[in-house]
């Protein structure tokens, strides 16, 4: 059916699934650098605020310079503004679909080495 596009996505990590104009759709499933143990950063986005909806298993958002824990919710969207520190950590089954401008990336966007080894 041309009028219809299907997508999914298995792998590890975060994946850039569907770009439109200026926006895009991602997926975001368990990977080692989403857990506590390998996270290595925090980032913000100068440029655009990034929305995170949790579809399966479990994640947290950390929040802030001091990583405040926000427990994520299922179906819920969570808006992070333009300009906050955040990062994700997410379960082995977590799937999160993220919506962000198409161009967001390491020329418009900082990072804070961190990890919750040394907090």
């Amino acid at each position: 059916m041309e009028e219809l596009l299907v997508l999914d996505y298995e792998g590890k990590g975060y994946f850039s699934h569907f770009r439109y104009g200026t926006w895009r759709i991602a997926y975001l499933n368990h990977a080692p650098m989403f857990t506590k143990e390998g996270i290595t950063y925090l980032e913000r986005h100068n440029e655009t605020d990034e929305v995170f909806i949790l579809l399966e298993g479990e994640a947290s958002l950390f929040m802030g310079e001091n990583a405040t824990e926000v427990v994520m919710e299922k179906f819920r969207s969570y808006v992070v503004k333009k300009g906050a520190w955040h990062n994700i950590v997410v379960s082995e089954d977590a799937k999160v679909l993220i919506v962000e401008n198409a161009d967001t990336g390491k020329s418009n966007s900082e990072y804070l080495p961190f990890s919750f080894l040394n907090f």
